[in-house]
């Protein structure tokens, strides 16, 4: 081992040097790092150039979303100290993809503390993640209340900007608890259009049928931001009586909308569902006819899990 430490530091020291690109590679050697080789990272990355830090960072999370045997969390959780918000944004997302508990800490101490609100925004999206695999109890209950009482702090705190608190209300909606409900019931009748396309979204992941009257009617609504955010809570609800309705927004004006449309009737499925995707994948319009494609398959998946042809 003490033969190999050497090479190793040296490969990771390869990384920040400008004048070399940087390969997939020898970024892997910044994998599950020691802690002497998070130490020695550390220093190095103290010295290195802003655009080369964020190269790095950026590729890192696309490694991990590529190849999950790699491991570059010690990393993420370091970056979140960066001077730079960007670098911090991309650590965070790369913290997102882990489906274990190490990085609820930091990322509540993010949510707290940093000085960037879009730093804090991206902390409450990531945080809605673990927010939803401890509520399937996945997770130590008393992770479950540590998350809930970070976003709450957030939804209380007065003087937060609107931005981080919509992320912190679709964060915290998975939860099953009164107060929760009540958050959403309030940002839904609030006169701000982004804040109620929120609560809406909030809607879907609280996962309660008592939402479903409000869905279907705000898939009427003259914002297609509202009845983009409409339709995919339907589909997160898997409510059949949504079916109808959503066939009517396969022909809307705003292609997002018909795409969040023809999504949820996949998701939702049945006879009149798997019908309406089976003429719509011969459309002549090209994004509606992937889009049904992928519903199909997301319906075939649901119904044969071990189906060999996805």
């Amino acid at each position: 081992m003490a033969a190999e430490l050497p090479l190793r530091l040296q490969r990771i020291a390869q990384v920040f040097d400008s004048s070399r690109p940087l390969l997939s590679s020898e970024l892997v050697f910044l994998s599950d790092l020691s802690p002497d080789e998070l130490k020695f990272f550390k220093d190095i990355w103290a010295g290195a150039d802003i655009s080369r830090r964020y190269q790095v960072i950026s590729q890192l999370v696309h490694l991990s979303e590529v190849d999950f045997k790699l491991d570059f969390s010690r990393i993420f959780i370091a970056c979140q100290h960066d001077a730079d918000e960007r670098v911090r944004i991309q650590a965070i997302t790369g913290l997102e993809i882990e489906e274990n508990y190490v990085p609820i800490a930091p990322l509540i101490q993010t949510l707290r503390e940093d000085s960037s609100a879009k730093v804090r925004a991206a902390a409450a999206t990531a945080l809605g993640k673990f927010a939803m695999l401890a509520e399937q109890g996945k997770l130590p209950a008393h992770y479950k209340d540590e998350i809930y009482a970070a976003l709450l702090e957030v939804l209380d705190n007065s003087t937060e900007s609107s931005e981080v608190k919509r992320r912190a209300l679709e964060a915290i909606s998975p939860f099953s608890l009164p107060r929760v409900k009540e958050l959403i019931e309030q940002a839904y009748h609030t006169e701000d259009v982004k804040l109620k396309a929120s609560a809406i979204y909030a809607m879907g992941r609280n996962c309660n049928p008592v939402w479903l009257n409000a869905l279907l009617s705000e898939l009427n609504n003259n914002e297609a931001e509202i009845r983009y955010e409409a339709a995919h809570a339907c589909g997160e609800l898997g409510a059949e009586e949504a079916v109808p309705h959503l066939l009517k927004l396969t022909g809307d004006e705003d292609a997002q909308v018909q795409e969040a449309a023809i999504k949820a009737l996949g998701e939702i499925g049945g006879e009149h569902a798997k019908q309406a995707l089976n003429k719509l994948a011969k459309s002549r319009r090209g994004r509606v006819r992937q889009a049904a494609e992928s519903a199909l398959k997301e319906l075939q998946f649901c119904q044969d899990p071990l189906s060999l042809d996805l």
